[in-house]
């Protein structure tokens, strides 16, 4: 017990040592949160596109277009490790650039996730029934009213659960922002673990703080479509 206690106080409490977790913890949820929206973002978009090239009979050549485009991005971007896409980003795109850490990490997770949450999105626009469009239609909305007012809201109803997987998994992707030296939740317990030669403490904390927050997540996004299913009834 003494010792537990000698090595809590080395790893935790001399010269402040927890504030790396807790400065850590703040970036981690900056970043996600921040590449969470733009990730949305980017993943609406793209599902729009993709999901009018599949329903239109006669797509215009201008959504042919974004179409192809769209279909490279997402090879290009899922075929790739996040950790690569974040080298690149930083070193190569923002290289000679003065730019935030921060911003480099929410740009490349923002794009990284965006490419996953367009085809989840896309899959529940598929999934609406073709009545609900052509209803939207003879109400007189034009076909973006129809997707925004009918189309997309029922489309996140049904891919709920696999969003919430998807950002669940996003917050634990920021664990490599290490790589470039940007101070989150994983790079706070490796500098504590690199000062003290004690491994088990810090990064059994590190592990401990994405339980809890991924627990907390996952308990929110329940409680999110528990009330989605109260509103349906």
């Amino acid at each position: 017990m003494e010792d537990f206690k000698l090595k809590f106080i080395a790893n935790f409490i001399t010269d402040n040592r927890w504030k790396y977790f807790t400065n850590g913890l703040g970036t981690t949820y900056v970043v996600s949160f921040f590449a969470v929206i733009l990730g949305v973002v980017i993943g609406v978009l793209i599902a729009v596109v993709r999901s009018s090239a599949d329903k239109l009979d006669r797509p215009p050549l201008v959504v042919k277009i974004l179409n192809v485009i769209c279909k490279l991005y997402l090879t290009v971007i899922r075929g790739t490790p996040a950790m690569i896409q974040l080298l690149i980003m930083y070193y190569i795109v923002f290289g000679s650039v003065d730019v935030s850490k921060r911003l480099v990490a929410i740009l490349t997770f923002g794009i990284n996730s965006g490419a996953y949450v367009a085809e989840i999105i896309r899959s529940g626009i598929m999934s609406v029934d073709q009545g609900q469009f052509e209803a939207g239609r003879s109400l007189g909305l034009t076909y973006v009213q129809t997707m925004w007012y009918i189309i997309i809201p029922q489309a996140f109803k049904n891919v709920l659960p696999a969003l919430g997987n998807e950002f669940i998994t996003l917050l634990k992707e920021t664990s490599i922002c290490g790589y470039i030296a940007l101070t989150d939740v994983t790079h706070g317990a490796n500098t504590v673990r690199s000062q003290t030669y004690e491994p088990y403490m810090p990064l059994f904390a590190a592990a401990l703080i994405y339980l809890v927050s991924v627990s907390v997540l996952s308990a929110l996004i329940s409680r999110l479509e528990r009330r989605m299913r109260v509103n349906e009834r």
